[in-house]
């Protein structure tokens, strides 16, 4: 069976230092991951609306396969465990 490939979604806005830092965490992360095993999306509150609405204040917030994972700081470990544990 082929492992299902994840998907982590950023969401964050520009001249965001923690949104800087998560997304140092999560491509350290992904590296260190099979080739293809993990899609990484980015998205900007700044250019959508609803976003906006919804995290304005938790930016950077991170969804592994749209749940929500977490939110402000991203721990490389417990993103490694979350993207384990569904492989």
């Amino acid at each position: 069976m082929t492992p299902r490939v994840r998907t982590i979604t950023l969401i964050g806005k520009p001249d965001c230092h923690l949104c800087d830092v998560a997304r140092e965490v999560v491509e350290t992360v992904v590296a260190e991951l099979p080739e293809d095993a993990v899609d990484v999306e980015e998205l900007s509150i700044a250019d959508d609306p609803s976003l906006y609405a919804q995290w304005w204040e938790k930016i950077p917030v991170v969804l592994i396969d749209g749940e929500l994972h977490g939110h402000w700081r991203v721990s490389p470990d417990r993103l490694r465990a979350a993207l384990a544990t569904a492989r």
